[in-house]
């Protein structure tokens, strides 16, 4: 059995479980393989790390903690870098994902507000869109 990480155009992922690599090119093309979120069955696989099998005599080791104080400079780095090379559009942000989403304006990197309501109307749409995470002062070096 070869197991797969997918994802459907929306973005949503799951796992998937085929008997061969062919099997599941077969029920892809055949649209026979369905995001279990929103039913869509433009299915293709998503990028994952190999299962590699650890070897009978290792040594076991504990899974590494989150450290949070790295987690929040990893979130402030990148927050950082979208405010600083993405173009600010303030709350104008669903109207203009859209327009650059269907062509309607040039293609650009976009960040500014709007509405959980309105965010997640522009995901069901496929626009590609994602948070940009609030990260506290204290943690700027």
């Amino acid at each position: 059995m070869i197991k797969y990480r997918l994802a459907c155009h929306k973005g949503h992922q799951f796992d998937g479980w085929f008997d061969t690599i062919a099997g599941f090119e077969a029920q892809q093309k055949a649209q026979e393989i369905a995001c279990p979120v929103c039913a869509s069955t433009q299915v293709d696989r998503s990028i994952m790390a190999p299962a590699i099998p650890r070897k009978q005599n290792s040594v076991s080791t504990k899974e590494p903690s989150l450290d949070p104080q790295k987690i929040m400079h990893m979130m402030q780095k990148m927050t950082d870098h979208v405010t600083q090379n993405y173009e600010y559009v303030g709350d104008g942000f669903a109207d203009e994902a859209r327009k650059i989403y269907y062509g309607e304006t040039e293609n650009r990197d976009i960040y500014g507000e709007t509405s959980l309501d309105e965010a997640r109307d522009l995901v069901e749409e496929g626009v590609p869109v994602a948070p940009l995470p609030i990260v506290p002062d204290k943690v700027k070096n």
